[in-house]
């Protein structure tokens, strides 16, 4: 078959013996007339299922390497908070403010604009003859609606939203839903950000979402830089003034802003014109909406449980005031500790993620399911070369990365070794909870929202029972520790129903090259979690446990995880079939050639079939 049809055809089986170059990308589908908005970008580069995960870690090194940076400023960004507020109610009442929105924003349109925009997106622009333009700009203009109502809606209610994830009362309380006020504009914000991001990955261009955030995290440091210039220590409800409140809730704001509008420009680059079109009535937006609808139904199963630890978590705050424990073992800790828990995630996973949702979707939306697993599994791969090693560089080491990085200003030794602690708690649940990331994308694509809502309800119902039992069976000081031990038990538990469905659903796919990746980078990643706990503890007992010591403890373990764990993920990467999971085929059959990919290097007769060349003579 000549390549042109191949790529008209959607890149089908190829012909034995034909070797597409697997960075050739698939043209747009010809349209029926002329187009009257942006044309149609390929939404990224239809690889062989074998070449999927190494195109995707090569397409996703710009979204990496902006995490990277948007995740380190970050991490100034959360030290210079700590710093000015401590571990105290003061800083519990204005995390609660500065999280509700974004808690708002997931529980009621994050997750839909997350799960469903793409997929949809991607078959606008397949099946309309203008690229799927009016179709975009009917969705923004709906969601954007439907974002203004809710951010004036939540602005009204702030006091009771405040009190539904807060027991506060007094100063305290009239102090958070202050804050709460100057905040929840952020609902709209974050809405608009994750809009935006959305239709520029539909259209190839998912780079700009990865880097914007950095903005946002300077106007932060900027903010609460000032904040500690004029506050002079005020880390208390009754000693902070008006202005200062009003600069920390209308800065944090700020931010959100300049990272949403700063995309923008990067639309108008990429060829989009949105435009307001209110005439949404049949045009096609009825799936996505009842697509939409399952993903909110899901996500706000799942912040039912994180309300429950928020509320647990700030009844442990005001006990242990109480009771005269003087470090921090409430939310605050507790949200610091997942702050450092989910860095990995958002670099890694959510990169691959975004890389490889647009093939997924156009694989789904041609019905070549082998295709999608290929994608998925491909992804799964790559991930736990990454993931596992960071779950148990967290396990062994959480004391001495959160001293590292919170322990300055208003935050103590014992402050940071209790977020250390939790950190410890969350790690073995970062591998289960990224790896049902990629396979609830994979659902949706698919369009079965049903096995991702029984996961979310498993997990939710096991972390809430969980954690109510830690509230109450566990020791003042530890209960926000076990709470987060729960929340990883919860991940583990919810992970097995979609996995086991989606092998179901894709006809018995092998999912064993998967699970053998994962064996072999535990085995590394576990010898030198090991060895690294013993290096802390020795430091500790011949040292200190300060941060210059934890730092050079923290120096030591990288060096012995890069000697252990590195030459096993490049001895996997090397052996490209061992983690390209691939449908059994029937005996007989003729199986989907693959192309050679440079930097891998083939031999024998059995790899050149592999390969889809021609035996020797």
């Amino acid at each position: 078959m000549p390549r042109a049809a191949t790529r008209a055809a959607g890149r089908r089986t190829p012909e034995r013996g034909a070797s597409p170059h697997p960075d050739s990308a698939t043209s747009p589908p010809a349209t029926a007339g002329p187009t009257t908005a942006a044309p149609t970008p390929a939404p990224g580069k239809d690889l062989s299922p074998s070449a999927a995960g190494m195109s995707a870690v090569r397409g996703g090194a710009n979204l990496a390497a902006g995490s990277v940076v948007s995740r380190l400023t970050g991490f100034v960004r959360s030290a210079i908070i700590v710093a000015a507020l401590g571990t105290g109610l003061f800083a519990d009442g204005y995390n609660v403010a500065n999280t509700v929105p974004n808690i708002l924003y997931i529980l009621l349109v994050g997750g839909a604009l997350n799960s469903v925009l793409v997929p949809e997106l991607v078959r606008a622009a397949r099946r309309d003859g203008d690229g799927g333009a009016a179709y975009t700009d009917r969705l923004v203009t709906s969601v954007c609606c439907l974002l203004l109502a809710l951010t004036a809606a939540t602005v009204v209610g702030a006091p009771w939203i405040v009190s539904a994830y807060a027991h506060f009362e007094g100063p305290q309380r009239e102090l958070t839903v202050t804050l709460a006020r100057y905040c929840l504009p952020q609902v709209f914000f974050y809405g608009l950000f994750a809009l935006l991001s959305e239709v520029l990955n539909a259209r190839g261009r998912p780079g700009p979402g990865a880097w914007t955030p950095i903005l946002n995290n300077v106007v932060v440091i900027a903010v609460f830089a000032g904040y500690i210039a004029v506050a002079h220590g005020a880390n208390d409800a009754g000693e902070v003034s008006a202005d200062q409140l009003r600069l920390l809730g209308v800065g944090t704001t700020l931010g959100i802003a300049v990272q949403a509008v700063t995309l923008w420009p990067y639309l108008r680059a990429a060829g989009v014109r949105l435009r307001p079109r209110f005439d949404w009535r049949g045009h096609g937006l009825g799936a996505p909406l009842r697509m939409a609808g399952w993903a909110v139904a899901l996500v706000a199963v799942s912040q039912v449980a994180y309300w429950l630890t928020t509320r647990l978590a700030t009844t442990v705050a005001e006990r242990a005031d109480r009771a005269g424990i003087e470090h921090g073992v409430g939310y605050t800790a507790y949200a610091n500790a997942q702050l450092l828990w989910i860095v990995p995630h958002g670099i890694i996973t959510v990169s691959l993620a975004t890389m490889l949702m647009p093939r997924i979707s156009r694989a789904a939306a041609e019905g070549d399911r082998e295709q999608v697993w290929a994608y998925v599994a491909r992804g799964l791969c790559f991930n736990a070369l990454a993931i596992v090693p960071c779950a148990f560089f967290f396990l062994a080491l959480g004391p001495q990365l959160t001293a590292v990085v919170f322990q300055h200003g208003a935050t103590s030794a014992a402050d940071t070794r209790a977020m250390g602690l939790m950190l410890c708690a969350l790690a073995p649940g970062l591998i289960a909870y990224s790896a049902g990331y990629l396979i609830q994308k994979g659902h949706f694509a698919l369009r079965d929202p049903r096995v991702p809502r029984r996961s979310t309800i498993t997990t939710a119902v096991a972390g809430s029972v969980l954690c109510v039992a830690a509230y109450l069976l566990v020791p003042l000081a530890w209960a926000v520790t076990a709470m987060a031990a729960a929340y990883s038990v919860a991940q583990v538990i919810g992970l097995r129903h979609p996995a086991a469905r989606f092998r179901r659903a894709l006809k018995g796919v092998d999912a064993a090259p998967v699970l053998k990746v994962h064996m072999a980078v535990t085995a590394a990643a576990g010898a030198a979690a090991g060895a690294s706990f013993l290096l802390a503890r020795f430091t500790a007992e011949a040292w200190s446990d300060g941060p210059l010591a934890s730092g050079v403890v923290l120096l030591g373990s990288a060096a012995l995880f890069a000697v252990l764990v590195v030459p096993t993920a490049l001895r996997l990467m090397r052996r490209p079939d061992e983690v390209s999971p691939r449908r059994p085929t029937a005996p007989g059959s003729r199986r989907r050639a693959v192309p050679r990919r440079p930097g891998f290097r083939r031999r024998g007769r059995r790899n050149r079939r592999r390969a889809g060349a021609a035996p020797p003579r």
